[in-house]
């Protein structure tokens, strides 16, 4: 962790440059969830590839981009494609995005992600609310000495998606006429979709729905001290319910089928955080 202080210094020089406000908000991106950016009226916009010790972004979907912005006077940074450990990169180069947003100065972190179901109740196109996670990744991206300037060694995971934004967007729900549904994230590494016997095993084990990303994240964003909502889209349903092969452009299908809906909510919670 001790050589990620010249990292981040490397990065900002570039990124404060060229954006001097203190931000507020980062939100980062799912799969297929690229229209969410017009949440922002968009101030300046960074390919990763410019901004020093970036990954580049090669899932499908990913644009790999920084956009920094406005909404309703909230200002927002938004990782519009997020990176992921299946790509080659460690635990700590994917999370590297979150150090910067926390130099840049939010508070607030936003996590999106596109999920298979492993309940009958959570159908596709359902928005659920992330109350906790399983790492089942086998990596962590605070593993290495620590910089106890940034973070403490052992940070507590009791509370990583922070209950009062759930209480906050549960009414956003009701406002917003929808069912409030909220569970478990598996997080895999991936790239392999999940066997039937890997999805008994995580349903057993006390997991709602899978996905290969976000669970890195939110171990970094607990330990920076920021506070934490995930939001994510149910995609397919896990073949505890059928025989069908699911590809990736009917998941991004049905991700950017939701991404008014999830607009909706998230443009309503920031309003009332």
């Amino acid at each position: 962790m001790k050589k990620i202080e010249t990292w981040i210094d490397d990065s900002l020089h570039v990124i404060k440059k060229q954006y001097t406000s203190q931000a507020d908000v980062g939100i980062v991106l799912g799969t297929g969830l690229n229209e969410i950016t017009h949440i922002i009226d968009i101030d300046l916009s960074i390919p990763y590839c410019e901004i020093p010790h970036f990954k580049t972004s090669t899932a499908p979907s990913h644009h790999g981009k920084m956009l920094l912005g406005q909404f309703n006077g909230i200002h927002i940074i938004i990782m519009q494609g997020r990176l992921h450990c299946y790509e080659g990169y460690t635990a700590l180069e994917t999370t590297y995005p979150i150090f910067i947003m926390k130099e840049l100065g939010i508070k607030t972190l936003l996590v999106t992600n596109a999920v298979g179901s492993l309940r009958k109740d959570f159908d596709v196109g359902d928005l659920i609310v992330m109350k906790d996670h399983i790492n089942l990744t086998g990596m962590n991206p605070l593993v290495g000495e620590n910089d106890p300037e940034l973070g403490l060694r052992f940070p507590s995971m009791q509370d990583a998606y922070d209950k009062d934004y759930r209480e906050i967007l549960k009414k956003v729900y009701i406002k917003q006429d929808m069912e409030y549904k909220e569970g478990v994230y598996a997080g895999l590494l991936g790239p392999s979709l999940e066997t039937p016997a890997e999805c008994r095993m995580l349903k057993t084990i006390g997991a709602d729905f899978v996905g290969m990303s976000t669970v890195h994240e939110v171990i970094v964003g607990v330990y920076l001290g920021l506070k934490i909502l995930g939001i994510s889209t149910i995609t397919n349903l896990s073949n505890l319910f059928h025989n069908d092969i699911h590809v990736q452009d009917e998941i991004e299908l049905v991700a950017q089928g939701a991404q008014k809906r999830l607009k909706g909510l998230i443009q309503e919670f920031l309003l009332n955080m």
